[in-house]
């Protein structure tokens, strides 16, 4: 430990508490002591400002204010593409990011949120650059932290940076959605990660009366962070805790690419009193994605105006809205009507009150998760 770096980790924990996200005496212990920058000696990317497509340069310890940058409360991207990593570029790189060292202040939320007491043992989702691990085994223990990574490089760079700074958890590699059967039950369960759905088996991993913490996200990229409480019948019920909290997606539940478009020509077209625009609102575009879980949006340049398609690509079903002054028509082809589906969704939650979302149920059971409301 260096003085720049205490003094940072200091800093950091100030900002965090300041800002509501560090709010007990033992996380604050946590992030004073486990060195964020050591989780970080391979780089990161930063975005290039006003690039598009969107544009990233590698940032190495030995560059200007790489130390300062890895105590920012910022996500820092580290892997691109699923395999290349800061050291492989010189220059700028365009193709999507696939890992990162999430903001330590939705880490520390998180953790928070996560309610341990000493003596839990938690199974986390999604190691990461192994950051977050390290909190919880400097909270925890080592013994009662186990971490399941699905990507075998990044899980072998996390496992030597926790190694480096005396951390050894359990650090496994495999598909976070199956969790980790031959470790449980836990008392806690997190995912540093987005999923469409809680897999029931994290519901099975985890004991009667212990939690599980989620991002509950779609393809249409609107998400909320859920906190579920495992019953002794065997089923998982909670609300989702607010904040608008993204993350990446869990690999296995990317969407499917969108391969040729369909003939946006064809179809059947109709007025709309609901504009694509409303998806542009947080909160109606996560009930929209509770309707048509498997859809996802793109816009395009065409016949002189901007359409907003909507694809189910499992389905085949297809919708293109357009504005026309102050009027939407939409179009729609394929065996179902996806914006009609859409549309009344979002109309009953509307005729209901528009719930915030902080007052919808999550319920995980063997037959699979569902998402209610109640009336306001």
């Amino acid at each position: 430990m260096t003085d720049d770096d205490k003094a940072l980790r200091m800093a950091l924990a100030n900002r965090l508490a300041a800002g509501g996200y560090l709010r007990t005496a033992p996380w604050r212990t946590a992030i004073e002591e486990v060195p964020r920058h050591d989780f970080l000696r391979g780089g990161f990317f930063d975005h290039v400002a006003d690039s598009a497509p969107t544009a990233w340069r590698p940032v190495l310890p030995h560059d200007p204010g790489w130390l300062r940058r890895c105590y920012d409360d910022d996500s820092l991207v580290t892997q691109i593409a699923g395999t290349i990593v800061p050291r492989d570029i010189r220059g700028e790189i365009l193709r999507a990011p696939t890992s990162s060292s999430t903001m330590p202040g939705l880490v520390v939320r998180m953790l928070e949120d996560l309610q341990v007491e000493d003596g839990h043992r938690v199974l986390e989702i999604g190691t990461g650059t192994g950051y977050s691990t390290g909190l919880l085994c400097h909270r925890l223990g080592d013994d009662h932290v186990t971490s399941v990574e699905i990507d075998q490089d990044v899980a072998g760079r996390a496992r030597g940076a926790l190694g480096n700074i005396g951390y050894h958890p359990r650090a496994l590699v495999g598909d976070g959605l199956v969790g980790d059967t031959d470790g449980a039950p836990y008392d806690r369960l997190i995912a540093t990660c987005g999923v469409v759905d809680v897999p029931y088996a994290w519901v099975e991993q985890t004991r009667p009366g212990g939690i599980i913490l989620a991002t509950l996200c779609g393809w249409l990229y609107s998400s909320e962070l859920a906190r579920l409480t495992v019953g002794e019948d065997g089923t998982a019920h909670g609300r989702f805790l607010g904040g608008q909290i993204s993350f990446m997606l869990v690999r296995p539940q990317l969407p499917p690419p969108l391969g040729m478009l369909p003939d946006l020509d064809s179809g059947a077209e109709r007025p709309t009193s609901l504009g694509a625009d409303a998806l542009d609102d947080w909160n109606t575009r996560f009930v929209a994605q509770l309707a048509a879980p498997g859809a996802q949006r793109i816009r395009l340049d065409r016949n002189g105006r901007t359409e907003h398609v909507l694809i189910d690509v499992s389905a085949g079903a297809w919708a293109s809205l357009a504005q026309v002054g102050d009027d939407w028509t939409v179009r729609q082809g394929g065996p179902a009507r996806l914006w009609d589906v859409i549309e009344g969704h979002i109309n009953r939650w509307r005729a209901d009150g528009a719930p915030d979302l902080e007052q919808f149920e999550v319920t995980v059971t063997p037959e699979g998760q569902t998402v209610t409301w109640p009336k306001v």
